[in-house]
């Protein structure tokens, strides 16, 4: 006991004096640029100098020129550039409006060029007047203007939590007008330090103060009215469920809330219960899981905001690629807050069609006085098993039932990106995907698709025009979702929606006798339809965006596009051997696929149970082997003293039985 007391001792105090040795070391240099030789290697250098030549990629996207290190120590991935493109834009568009209220006109970079040529001629006498008119006013009446790249003193102050490389803020700087400051945050040295560089690269110095914190601990420090920022970005890997509790709190009244989230495979059901314990809602597999995932994740935010008195009214909400995006603004308001409950809602789905129902949390209905009275919502809605096929139900939520959007904020969006398309490198796409967006349903929650509707019933596929055109027939309304590409958004009633499907059925008929009595498709088919579909095309069923012939479904822009490794201190550089260890990691939870030949003489050991019968017409063509067994076996079998044996391969052989084993 003493030597391992004393050896205890010793080693505790040669670690001491060694955290103190590098805290000295680390007090006594100067605070410039890193060196990239000791990011490369994961380690900083200790007490001399290497001759590593510096290893370094650099980046230009939108009006940035960013600098990253070889080795994938500050995360970034290209693809989503698109998310960085639209928050630029819907941050513009946000600027615009509150500083037009304070009467700060914004000037947004090629905006004005693109309207003089818009523009008739009949209206430049008109353009001059206003020209003289500001003229006479007196100095202090001229209006006031925001350009980008300039301090606005009454402008936004914007934070970045996770700011990594500082590749969103620098963008903001460089291309957002009307910012007072942009401070872009994250917990690692190593990455605040690249961040000043690319700081200093850009020339921004002025705008993005870099900033090294946990991103929860800065946003609970700035929980004060005078101290909140008016646009919180919060792009983590992964989930963004840690931050969401203090980022309601550090925005200000009105503010902008930008929240993405790439756990994809939590919201769209594949875990239930972690979605739970992340968003406070349970997520079911379903065909409509990315609109489900955004209005779960605005759900987490209402529910989360409702707890300070606050609550949230969405601008805009995306699925793109891998990940869901949330634009959201915050207000105060004791009123407003009760009525959250009727805003939220249970999912229905039945585990056999699919079919789903919707059941509100809470009920607002009018009083007396002109007052709003709230209770608790009836329900259920449904009964214990479907109407359609007599299935069980699955129960997912509480999900966020209004509107998902703002379509006048879509509008204004939608508009400034297309007249002014050289701003971003993604206009195309942005354009399609918003035009879509305003072409949706705002009232009517998740959707079903072509392909789910026509599987159910195994019957084939009806045109997306030929089904929405039987459902403006029937007068339903109709429209796509920028979340799927075969997505159908009706208000029509699940009845309505499988009699059309029957309809198309009796056209293309499914052959009955290969049904089976207990599956979905029978129990729907055994029905007559009480509607007659028109599968006519009109001329009002190709939504405008899609006769445009606008970008509005990306396909995959590169190879290996998904969501990128985690950024850790030391790791390898994503290149050559990061691509060769995803191609060996792809399906390696499945067994590979055997091979032909190999397979043909594995069959080919066993014997044929219909040629034993005298059944087998396939002669030489069937697989398994037509040759009698060998006298010898034959008698040997047939011996009292020999054991008797069968094809059946012993358990846990691991080889497949033969066709005359039972």
């Amino acid at each position: 006991m003493p030597r391992a007391r004393i050896g205890l001792w010793l080693s505790l105090t040669l670690r001491s004096t060694r955290s103190l040795c590098r805290a000295g070391f680390m007090e006594g240099q100067p605070q410039g640029p890193p060196n990239p030789a000791g990011m490369e290697n994961g380690t900083e250098p200790c007490g001399e100098e290497r001759a590593c030549e510096a290893q370094e990629t650099t980046v230009t996207e939108g009006a940035a020129k960013i600098a990253f290190p070889s080795a994938n120590e500050v995360f970034y991935n290209p693809v989503q550039e698109f998310n960085r493109d639209l928050t630029c834009a819907v941050i513009t568009e946000f600027a615009r409006i509150q500083l037009g209220a304070k009467g700060i006109q914004i000037k947004v970079p090629g905006e004005k060029d693109v309207q003089k040529v818009v523009v008739d001629l009949s209206e430049q006498e008109e353009e001059k007047a206003e020209l003289k008119k500001g003229a006479n006013l007196a100095p202090g009446d001229q209006p006031r203007t925001a350009a980008v790249g300039e301090i606005c003193e009454e402008g936004l102050r914007v934070l970045e939590g996770l700011a990594a490389s500082g590749l969103r803020s620098i963008r903001f700087a460089r291309e957002v007008p009307g910012l007072q400051s942009v401070v872009a945050n994250d917990a690692s040295a190593r990455a605040v330090d690249l961040m000043c560089r690319n700081v200093q690269l850009n020339a921004v110095a002025h705008l993005v103060h870099p900033r090294q914190a946990d991103a929860r601990m800065l946003m609970y420090q700035h929980q004060r009215a005078s101290e909140r920022f008016d646009v919180i970005d919060l792009d983590p890997y992964g989930s963004p469920a840690p931050f969401l509790d203090a980022a309601v709190q550090a925005v200000s009244e009105g503010g902008l809330l930008c929240v993405t989230c790439t756990d994809m495979a939590v919201l769209a059901g594949n875990s239930g219960e972690t979605c739970y314990s992340k968003y406070g809602a349970m997520a079911l597999k379903s065909r409509a899981c990315h609109e489900m995932a955004l209005r779960i994740v605005l759900h987490s935010l209402d529910l989360r905001a409702n707890c300070y008195q606050r609550f949230v009214v969405p601008l805009l909400s995306v699925s793109a690629d891998f990940y869901v995006r949330v634009f959201v603004r915050v207000f105060t308001g004791q009123a407003k807050v009760k009525a959250s409950a009727s805003k939220q809602a249970l999912v229905f789905q039945c585990v056999g069609c699919g079919t789903f129902h919707l059941q509100r949390l809470g009920k607002a209905s009018g009083a007396s006085g002109g007052r709003v009275k709230f209770s608790a919502a009836c329900g259920p809605p449904i009964g214990p098993e479907c109407e359609h096929c007599g299935q069980r139900h699955q129960l997912g939520g509480p999900l966020w039932a209004e509107p998902i959007h703002d379509l006048d904020f879509v509008g204004r969006v939608l508009q400034a990106v297309s007249t002014n398309p050289g701003r971003f490198h993604t206009s195309e796409r942005i354009q399609g995907v918003l035009s879509v967006i305003t072409e949706e349903l705002p009232d009517v929650p998740l959707y079903y698709t072509l392909d789910q509707l026509s599987s159910t019933l195994r019957c084939s596929t009806p045109s997306l025009l030929q089904l929405r055109s039987a459902l403006l027939c029937a007068g339903f309304r109709v429209s796509l979702s920028h979340a799927c590409k075969n997505a159908v958004k009706t208000d029509a009633p699940s009845s309505a929606l499988w009699d059309i499907m029957r309809c198309w059925e009796k056209e293309c008929p499914v052959k009955r006798e290969r049904l089976s009595e207990a599956s979905p498709a029978f129990r729907i088919l055994s029905v007559e339809p009480r509607l007659q579909a028109n599968f006519a095309i009109r001329d009002d069923a190709n939504p405008s965006s899609r006769q445009r012939g606008l970008k509005r479904f990306q396909a995959n822009p590169e190879a290996n596009w998904g969501p990128r490794p985690r950024a850790r201190p030391g790791s390898k550089a994503a290149g050559e051997g990061m691509e060769e260890r995803r191609r060996l990691h792809q399906n390696k939870r499945k067994e590979p696929a055997e091979d032909p030949v190999q397979r043909a003489a594995r069959l080919k050991t066993f014997p044929c149970k219909r040629f034993k019968e005298g059944t087998c017409q396939r002669g030489d063509q069937c697989c398994y082997s037509h040759s009698p067994p060998a006298p010898e076996d034959t008698a040997a079998a047939a011996s009292p003293d020999h054991p008797k044996t069968s094809y059946q391969n012993p358990p846990g052989s691991g080889v497949a039985a033969g066709p005359d084993v039972d």
